[in-house]
């Protein structure tokens, strides 16, 4: 088990998915977090969410509550802050919650080649980087909270911007983001085969 702690973002709007993506059934479990945040927890030794609303989830775990007056914002500038100032250590692994075929595979590649001279290591695939999946360290808070008052919230750029190492994956299933209700039906497919 790693003992970097795991924090699962599940606090986003989930407008094209036009219900809250969070919350929907997958893979036996009543909600996708939950299925995450289960899986999750056989490979991190601390698992953590990242929401707004802790009390729309019908199961025990640690959550990360947005600060309330942050309650308008749905970019993950705020869990980002939140995250690394309540967990206080030097790294994060940051995970998104609509990619649930992120495997162990993946995630130890993605630990076994960061470095405590990276900012973040993140995951690439040949058609994008993957923000939303990789090592994030506390040296970027600062800039984290820069993005807050200037009210920009582009990762990709914060990731430019800062000592990021990328770890490229081929396969690009893995990375299968939950945006879309097709996308949704589609992974359901994947996951009983």
């Amino acid at each position: 088990m790693f003992s970097i702690p795991c924090v699962i973002f599940a606090g986003g709007k989930s407008s094209r998915m036009e219900e809250d993506k969070a919350l929907l059934p997958f893979g036996g479990y009543s909600t996708l977090t939950e299925y995450q945040y289960q899986r999750l927890s056989k490979i991190f030794k601390d698992v953590y969410i990242s929401t707004k609303t802790p009390e729309e989830f019908p199961f025990k775990a640690s959550f990360i509550v947005d600060a309330p007056e942050e309650d308008t914002l749905y970019a993950p500038t705020n869990g980002f802050i939140s995250a690394m100032q309540h967990l206080q250590s030097e790294a994060i692994f940051i995970i998104s919650v609509d990619t649930p075929f992120i495997s162990k595979n993946e995630i130890t590649q993605l630990l076994h080649a960061d470095t405590s001279t990276c900012d973040a290591t993140i995951a690439k695939t040949p058609d994008s980087i993957e923000p939303m999946c990789g090592v994030y360290h506390l040296s970027l808070l600062p800039k984290f909270l820069q993005m807050k008052t200037n009210n920009s919230h582009k990762l990709g750029q914060l990731l430019k911007n800062s000592q990021t190492h990328y770890v490229t994956f081929n396969e690009k299933t893995p990375f299968l983001n939950l945006n879309y209700p097709h996308e949704y039906q589609e992974a359901l497919r994947l996951l009983d085969s």
